[in-house]
């Protein structure tokens, strides 16, 4: 599992999603609740980014159409989103938050 640098953690303000890209894949990092989480950033249902919407109790909601999404497991709460967004895992190193997208063989 390779972990590259998404931001630095003195960047994340509570529950303000920010947006980040590795490679052509875009992700959502997010501090809530003292924990940091790593969510795809395009919303299951339509092609809309996350990182737009507002987070409240460690999920993610879709600003177009409000589906939200638990920030842990990526699984949607309700309607319209059916189909769960990709979570990548997050590792802090000082201030650095680190981010893997990569797939597993």
């Amino acid at each position: 599992m390779t972990f590259v640098k998404a931001c630095a953690l003195s960047e994340l303000e509570d529950d303000t999603p920010k947006r980040v890209e590795f490679d052509g894949i875009p992700v959502s990092v997010v501090r809530t609740g003292g924990e940091v989480f790593a969510i795809n950033d395009i919303c299951s249902h339509a092609n809309v980014s996350l990182s737009e919407g507002e987070v409240e109790d460690c999920a993610i909601e879709c600003w177009l159409h409000g589906s939200s999404f638990d920030l842990r497991t990526g699984k949607p709460s309700g309607l319209p989103a059916t189909r769960p967004v990709p979570v990548y895992p997050v590792k802090i190193e000082g201030d650095d938050v680190l981010v893997s997208v990569t797939q597993e063989s």
